[in-house]
Formats: structure tokens, sequence, C-alpha cells
């Protein structure tokens, strides 16, 4: 299973889990209006009655019912919102099967963003007409009425805006060499006494094994280095990178 996959799986396990609430949310309504049905909308409790510890009773179920109902109900609106966030989730990840090829792609987005901005900016301050400023915004994508208006307001791209679209460009870049350098890895699996290593470059991922259950000291440290439990896989798992690296390093040796 890619991450694609994993990420549509992850969609549809939220939105079952926001549906099971939903139905939970929707029985605990029901249940709350239950607990009153026989007692007449804005009756007063009888104190001293013989109804009364009947009646206080109900009111209790039917609150506690009303409660859960809520909390259902914003589990299942945190549920759907989580479902959205993993459906648009488009970052790219070391470990995609198509990382290379979307960061190819990206950095080539972000480049053409970058002369379409630098080529604005030249054409404003030029001292050509504003008819031909027109004409030469809309040969770079823009609509006539976007062009004028453009034109109308002498309108530029801030030199922050260019600033921060490098940045994102040679943030792609490193990470496209690294993409090309975990590529040509093979993953491999090792042991260090009782505990066995996985370093996994296809998915940027490196994995511990236990025996059993690592003491507090040894799970202080590995979420100190950015390792996490992970219970699908029955291991302490991070993604590849110098730091843990490093600490797969010395736990090696002091394992040997």
């Amino acid at each position: 299973m890619n991450r694609k996959e994993r990420q549509e799986a992850r969609a549809e396990r939220y939105r079952e889990y926001a549906e099971n609430a939903e139905k939970r949310a929707t029985a605990a309504f029901n249940a709350s209006n239950a607990a009153v049905a026989g007692i007449p909308p804005g009756q007063p409790i009888l104190v001293g009655h013989h109804s009364e510890k009947a009646h206080r009773r109900a009111l209790e179920r039917s609150n506690g019912a009303m409660m859960r109902s809520v909390h259902e109900s914003e589990k299942a609106a945190y549920y759907r919102q989580k479902a959205e966030a993993a459906e648009n989730n488009d970052n790219i990840y070391l470990g995609d099967d198509d990382a290379i090829e979307r960061l190819k792609e990206k950095i080539a987005e972000l480049t053409t963003k970058q002369d379409r901005m630098k080529s604005v900016n030249k054409l404003m301050r030029s001292k050509m007409s504003n008819e031909d400023k027109i004409a030469k915004l809309i040969e770079l994508g823009f609509s006539h009425s976007g062009a004028k208006n453009v034109v109308a307001h002498g309108s530029s791209f801030p030199a922050y805006m260019l600033t921060n679209n490098n940045a994102r460009i040679n943030a792609a870049k490193k990470q496209l060499e690294k993409a090309k350098s975990l590529a040509g890895k093979e993953d491999r699996e090792y042991e260090a006494g009782d505990l066995t290593i996985e370093e996994c470059y296809s998915e940027n991922r490196v994995r511990f094994y236990f025996p059993g259950k690592p003491d507090d000291d040894m799970r202080t440290e590995l979420k100190s280095n950015g390792f996490r439990w992970a219970p699908s896989m029955g291991c302490w798992q991070a993604y590849i990178n110098r730091r843990t690296l490093r600490f797969v390093n010395d736990i090696t040796k002091s394992n040997q």
C-alpha cells in the first residue's frame, strides 16, 4: 500500500468514526427525550409529593443522555475534520513512491511562478505604453480585465513574495536531492544484541523492534530522538535523518 492509498484509507476510517459518533449522538438524544416523555412540558418538581424522586431521576437521566449526545456530536465533527484534512493533504514525503516525480513537478511550477513574477515586475518598470503592457500581461497568462487592473493600479509583486518563493524552490531542490539519495540506497535489517533494527530507505523510516517493552529511560530517549511507537507494526520508528541514524549507531554500539 503506497502513501496515497494509506491516506485514502485513513480518511475513510475517520469518516466511519464520524458516522458511528453521529449514530451514538442520535441515540443519546432520543434517550434524553424518552427519559422525560411521561412528564408534561414545564411540569415543576412537586417537592414532598410521591412523584418527586422519580421526577428528579428522570431529569438526571435526560440531562446525562443529552450531555452524551453533545459529546458525540462534537466527536463526529472532529473526525469529519480529520477526514477532510487527510483527503486534502498534498504534502510530499520522501518515502512516497512518486516523491521524485512530484518534487520535480513542484520545482517546475515554483520556477515558472518565479519567472512570471519577475517578468511582471520588469514589465511594470518599463516605459512602454499601457496598451502594450496590457498585451504583454495577457501573453503572461492574465485575463484582459486582470491585465487592465494591474496596469491601472501600477501593481507589481513585492520583493518578499519573490524571496519566499525562491526559498521554497531551494527547499524543494534539497528535498529532491535527498529523495534521490534515499532511492539509491537499499533497505537493510540487522541485529544488535536482542534488538532488531530496520533501515527502510524506500519508506524513509528507521525502526527498532524490541523483544519486549523498553524501560522508561529507553522510551524517553526514543521519544527525544524523534521515535514514536507504531502499534500496527509493533515497533518504534522515526524518519531517517542524521539525528536518528546517529542514535541508531549509539544504540548499536551499546548493545554489542
